[in-house]
């Protein structure tokens, strides 16, 4: 049989180490022994001996999801084997973390991670219940995390001298030592996304970067 469905792009090669990697722009491979973590229903196939189960996110999570209805629900996959994930066909990306790294990531973005990174889910200060709750992943500690985006991420310098005003259903991360705030803007409200009256931005300040993707279309919103 022929075709360029089975170019050589396309096929899986074996493993050569554990962990991840990308598999192509849209897709991760992770070659597991022992354990991993991943999004719940992130998973679009796998070989091997692997075993998969809920993970718990314990108090701050159920928070979450009753607050915004969207959390970051996890499963450990354990055992030998080969598992490939993604999310909607958006573009993956891999970050590597070293010893003193820390950044906050929005659950929706998180796609899969080592089990030597920590995470916890935090409330963003300084946008509390008036800004709808925005609850956020924190990840720190030594390994691999591998987000998705829809579309190419845009990365904006944070600055003491410039903040950064951003969408909350646009932005995928930030520096976890940058102060965080809400800023409302009457001006800009009609201005924005066909809008009218107070628009509500996430304001980040200090040192450090934001990473926004190119659409502000919630799940949920593209589900209707």
């Amino acid at each position: 049989m022929k075709s360029d469905l089975f170019a050589s792009e396309n096929l899986v090669q074996p493993a050569t180490a554990p962990g991840m990697t990308l598999q192509n722009a849209k897709s991760v491979k992770y070659a597991v022994n022992g354990e991993m973590l991943a999004r719940q229903g992130s998973m679009v196939a796998f070989r091997g001996n692997l075993q998969f189960e809920r993970k718990g996110q314990g108090i701050g999570g159920m928070l979450k999801r009753a607050v915004t209805g969207e959390g970051l629900a996890l499963m450990s996959v354990h055992g030998q084997g080969e598992a490939w994930f993604a999310h909607q066909a958006g573009n993956c990306f891999i970050i590597d973390f070293e010893p003193g790294d820390a950044l906050t990531i929005n659950g929706r973005n998180v796609l899969c991670f080592d089990p030597t990174l920590s995470y916890e889910i935090r409330m963003v200060k300084g946008a509390g219940m008036t800004g709808g709750g925005l609850f956020n992943s924190l990840f720190t500690g030594t390994g691999k995390l591998a987000v998705v985006c829809d579309g190419n991420p845009i990365i904006i310098p944070v600055t003491a001298q410039a903040p950064v005003y951003v969408d909350t259903d646009a932005v995928v991360g930030w520096s976890a030592a940058l102060d965080t705030g809400l800023h409302r803007s009457q001006s800009v409200g009609s201005m924005i996304r066909g809008g009218s009256g107070e628009a509500v931005q996430l304001k980040l300040s200090g040192e450090g970067f934001v990473i926004v993707r190119p659409s502000e279309v919630t799940e949920t919103a593209a589900a209707h």
